[in-house]
């Protein structure tokens, strides 16, 4: 056992975690090694939508009234 992990309790619905059981087998990997996976990955996402966010906090922004006015202006309605 790796004593640098933490344990959890998750619980997933039956057709996930039968999916994940069979990625497991197929792949020859753990359980815990897809979800951690998983979970990087969506972190990573995370990460990368809040560094747009601050990229763009400058931009004017638009309400959606006023979208729905250009849109319309310009025949997109």
């Amino acid at each position: 056992m790796n004593h640098g992990n933490k344990r959890s309790t998750v619980y997933f619905k039956p057709e996930i975690h039968d999916a994940l059981r069979l990625k497991a087998a197929s792949t020859h990997r753990s359980l815990s090694d897809l979800v951690n996976e998983a979970v990087r990955e969506s972190l990573r996402e995370d990460e990368e939508d809040l560094a747009a966010f601050k990229e763009r906090v400058a931009e004017p922004g638009i309400s959606y009234e006023a979208l729905l006015e250009d849109l319309k202006a310009h025949g997109k309605l």
